[in-house]
């Protein structure tokens, strides 16, 4: 038999700890328990001043989510009704699952980006232009046979052809209660939508708001200028990269990470600690922001190469099999790599053709 070498653990797989640890004047961290693929906690930061507390990002739908929540607050000197603010850096359910139940305990604003929303939010208009949507960048163009990104739950099969994400039961159940009764499940309703260089005072200062979008088409960061902090949520990771699907709004999701990053890397010297939402603060943020984007431009690179040594057209569940490792393969897996793979055939490196439902792909001549 042959030993098996075992995988290090990354920064954001680490489990949560109960500490409470102040970062910089009226910030502190707190990490929640959560059990999802590759992520063993979430920081769900605190912010002081003379009002009580804000809380950024409080974590999953679920009673020991609310559990843990409600400790750290008590252990930082905060009864609940002190909250009154909620931060939701955007719309994954380990970020903005708290934040309903957390309100209905405490009466506090919910604040997001103004792209924020849910797949299941009943308040959103069935068939919505894209050019219409707060925060999307699309441009039209006739030769282009679209891709359907519309509503769909996340089991069901994907635009390219390929199988949707294999789920349990209960979680479907929840998903499909979700959409039908939002309020019942506690689906946050945001009530301060900040839009690009807004501000909001937290921690007793003014933080500007960075639309980032890329991970989801709505992620929320905030700098501090004064004591120059950024709240990072998803958009930059210590260790990992984050994911970049292909369902999104924007026509080209990758590309629009890549801009993000750009924006994000702006900052450069003035961000003297970054908060990201899994892993530890970290400082040189313009760094990462790079580091990240030549990993995904060696994802590019990988299946330019993958076509030319194919000679034919793949699909996108093929082209995965070369760019993620076995243990990774799946809808997450082929979803990131349908997002390069349409990168590059906006860019004018491959083409597209549909194959029974099926989208296949190939470097130009």
């Amino acid at each position: 038999m042959t030993d098996q070498v075992a995988r290090p653990r990354k920064q954001e797989q680490e489990p949560a700890t109960t500490d409470i640890t102040e970062l910089a004047p009226g910030v502190l961290r707190s990490e929640l328990p959560i059990s999802m693929p590759g992520l063993g906690h979430v920081n769900c930061y605190l912010l002081e001043d003379e009002r009580g507390v804000a809380v950024v990002d409080p974590g999953l739908p679920s009673k020991d989510s609310y559990v843990a929540l409600e400790a750290r607050l008590k252990s930082a000197g905060y009864p609940l009704k002190r909250v009154h603010t909620i931060i939701v850096t955007h719309s994954h359910p380990d970020h903005f699952g708290g934040a309903g139940w957390l309100r209905s305990q405490s009466g506090a604003d919910i604040v997001t980006h103004s792209s924020f929303h849910l797949m299941w939010d009943s308040t959103e208009a069935p068939d919505v232009d894209i050019e219409d949507m707060p925060g999307v960048a699309h441009t039209p163009d006739p030769t282009d046979d679209e891709v359907d990104r519309g509503k769909r739950f996340p089991w069901q099969p994907t635009p390219w052809g390929g199988p949707g994400i294999n789920m349990p039961i209960r979680r479907k159940m929840w998903f499909r209660a979700a959409r039908a009764f939002p309020r019942m499940r506690k689906m946050p309703v945001p009530s301060v939508r900040l839009e690009e260089a807004d501000t909001i005072k937290l921690a007793g200062r003014d933080w500007v708001a960075v639309h980032t979008p890329g991970h989801t088409d709505d992620p929320l960061c905030l700098f501090d200028p004064v004591e120059g902090c950024m709240l990072c949520g998803d958009h930059v990771l210590p260790t990992i990269t984050p994911h970049i699907g292909g369902l999104g709004s924007f026509r080209d999701p990758l590309g629009t990470f890549f801009d993000s990053l750009d924006k994000i890397g702006s900052y450069g010297p003035q961000v003297k600690l970054a908060l990201p939402a899994h892993g530890k603060p970290f400082a040189d943020l313009a760094g990462r922001a790079q580091e990240i984007k030549e990993h995904h431009a060696g994802r590019l690179q990988k299946l330019r190469d993958t076509s030319v040594e194919l000679s034919r057209p793949a699909s996108v569940m093929e082209m995965s099999t070369h760019l993620f490792s076995a243990r990774a393969q799946g809808a997450m897996a082929d979803s990131e790599t349908f997002a390069h793979l349409e990168h590059l055939r906006l860019a004018g490196e491959m083409e597209r053709v549909n194959h029974d439902g099926v989208l296949e792909y190939v470097l130009t001549d």
